[in-house]
Formats: structure tokens, sequence, C-alpha cells
């Protein structure tokens, strides 16, 4: 497709000659709005994971891009996506996870839902003791449900309704990790936490990507697993990021190690792969766990990260287990001074979207065309 834009062109040529996209996708709240339907709205987005409601009536309120979702499990076990609102005056229905034991109830004027979603309750709505009227049919006025699908303990959300079936939108992803296509046990309370970003979305997307950056800001994983040991992972339009041929199991003191997961090839007994799936869940794979991030953008200066890290076996040891969570935060709090650093450069107005090392920027690069692909088409469509 040709773009228009010229600043959106020069970003998707080649990664020698590219520029990263403009200040104004980092900073301006128009372009956060533009890139809420560009970015994330048409495909599919990780909104948070399956083990956040692990038993029936569970329920977590989520404002994802300003928009108030409810994720459930319902009382048939089927985790669902609703718009957290009522359908008589647009109220919202749950302030703060629950566990719902019987309806979902507004607060409002007392409607009710199932855990599935159908209006099962409408007091008075024919007037003082009458339940029921001749021309309100509940049976159109169940909670909106968002498109949403299960893929690696990952709630995908497709806001928009209208993006190809999941598996055939992450074809190319599901068949490289295909050996890795086996039960995954969430680690529990000690496997779960979250970080603050004073940054881009984007940039945390972009920092990840890459494993240029491994000498200097991951000292003690570079000790290791040097630069040199790493390489790049391009698929255009889905996803980019990196790999190690360097993988070193964590080991207690007794020389215990968590289980690792059935029949992998050899590749997997030293290596590891670290990927971005646009446009905002990060994905690593191992020989003996595996972890999800979930990006959350406050408006365009700010980011949540949710950190999820999952075993092959339900019942692993506790003080290992600590241990790994307590490694990867360390690995994920050095990136923060970066990214956010980042963020102040893109106040300087003579910054122009930077360069891209054609050896070493291949992965961030094909983020970039990605995004600016898609707002080019979103401006076409609009």
């Amino acid at each position: 497709m040709t773009v228009v834009d010229p600043v959106l062109a020069d970003v998707q040529k080649p990664t020698a000659q590219a520029r990263g996209l403009p200040n104004a996708h980092y900073t301006d709240p128009d372009k956060f709005t533009e890139e809420r339907e560009a970015l994330f709205g048409s495909g599919w987005a990780g909104l948070a994971v399956a083990s956040d409601v692990p038993e029936i009536g569970d329920a977590v309120p989520i404002s994802f891009l300003e928009i108030p979702l409810l994720l459930i499990r319902g009382r048939d076990g089927v985790v669902r996506v609703f718009q957290n609102i009522c359908r008589h005056r647009g109220m919202i229905l749950v302030e703060e996870p629950r566990k719902i034991e019987g309806a979902i109830r507004c607060p409002y004027h007392s409607w009710c839902y199932s855990t599935q979603g159908q209006l099962v309750a409408t007091p008075h709505v024919g007037g003082p003791g009458y339940n029921s009227h001749k021309d309100m049919d509940r049976t159109t006025l169940g909670l909106i449900e968002v498109r949403s699908h299960i893929w690696r303990d990952v709630v995908w959300i497709n806001l928009s309704g209208s993006a190809p079936a999941f598996e055939d939108a992450m074809a190319e992803l599901i068949a490289r990790w295909a050996e890795f296509e086996q039960p995954l046990y969430h680690g529990g309370a000690d496997s779960r936490f979250a970080l603050t970003v004073n940054g881009n979305w984007k940039l945390a997307i972009e920092n990840y990507c890459e494993s240029y950056h491994l000498p200097w800001v991951h000292p003690g994983l570079n000790s290791y697993s040097r630069l040199e040991d790493h390489y790049n992972i391009e698929m255009d339009g889905l996803t980019s990021g990196q790999g190690t041929l360097v993988y070193r199991q964590l080991a207690g003191e007794n020389g215990a190690v968590f289980p690792d997961f059935t029949d992998l090839t050899p590749k997997w007994d030293a290596g590891a792969e670290y990927l971005s799936v646009y446009p905002n869940v990060l994905l690593g794979v191992h020989r003996d766990h595996a972890f999800v991030i979930i990006l959350r953008p406050n408006g365009p200066g700010q980011t949540e990260e949710y950190v999820h890290l999952y075993y092959a076996t339900p019942d692993t040891d506790t003080a290992l287990r600590e241990r790994n969570a307590e490694q990867w935060k360390l690995v994920f709090e050095e990136d923060i001074f970066v990214v956010e650093g980042m963020q102040r450069g893109r106040r300087a107005p003579g910054f122009d979207g930077g360069r891209f090392s054609p050896a070493m920027d291949g992965p961030t690069h094909c983020f970039h065309k990605w995004a600016a692909g898609r707002i080019a088409e979103h401006r076409a469509t609009a």
C-alpha cells in the first residue's frame, strides 16, 4: 500500500535508511487516541491472563485504554470479557476484584446479569412491583461481550470484532513455538508482580525486542548470555524479538532445578526466545519455565507492566520459584530507566525519530514498520 504521509513512509524504508516514529507518537494525546483504534482495536491485543480469574465467579474490572472491561470466569468455567457497564444507564458494574456469588448486580437500579452475561432481573422496570415490561426484551440486553481468545494463558481481545480468527492471525508464531503447546501452570502469588513505567508503551516493546542493550543495561545477564550469543527474530506484521543460545537454568542450593517441559528438541537444552507480540504482549520461553508480560498503557506517558511466571508442573519448589521471580524482576527493573529516559528524550524538538543499526535493530524496526503501516491503513479508511 502506498503511504501518503512522508513521515510514515520514512519509517517503512529498509532498516539502514529508515527513521523511527516521530516524537508525537510518544507524547501527543491525540496520537494516543489514534493508536487506540489503529494499533489496538483492529487486531488481537493482550488484556490479562486467565490465571487472574482462577475460580468460577472470579471477576476483575480492568480499564483498558480507558475502556471499562470486566474479566470473569462464568459458572460454566469459561473465561469471558464484557464491557463493565449496565445496559440500562451505562453504570459501572464491578469496581473492585471480587467473587460473584450470585448475579452481577448494578448498584444503580439493581439490574442483574448472570456470569455468562445474560440479563436476568430488572426490578420495577414496568413500574413499582412490576419487574418486566412488554417493550423490554431482556434477551437483547445482555452484557456487551468483547471477542476474546486464550493462548499461553493470555486473554487476547479483539475490540473491533473484525480481526481474522486468532489461530489464523498468529499461525506463524504458534507454529514457531509448537513444542510448547502443552500445559502451563502459573506459579501463584509469588510468580506475579507489576511495574509502573513512566514511558510510552511502544518504548517498552522496542526495548524488549532487541539484545543490543544487554552489555550496558543487563551486565549480570550479559556475563553468561553475551551479546554474541543472541540472534534476531523478525516476523513482519506479527512479532519480533531475540533468542539466546546460552540459557542457564536456575538451581537451588541442593542442585534442584525446575522440571522441564516434555519432549523438547535439543535446541532448547541451552536456548531460549523472547518475543514482542504486537501490540502489547511480551513472551519468553525456556526449557523449564515461561513468562508473560501484559503492557497496559495509561495514556501516552505511562505504562503498567503485569508479569506472570509459568512452569511445566503444578508443584514447584517455593524457594526456587521465589528466586526466579526475584531474578526476573531485577532484569525488568533494569530496563525502566532506559524506557523512561527515551520518553524524556521525546521532548527534544530536534529528534527526528532516530536511526536503526542495520545489524542490531532489525527487530525494533520491524515493530516500527508494523505500527506505521497500521496507522497509514487506519487513516486511509477513516
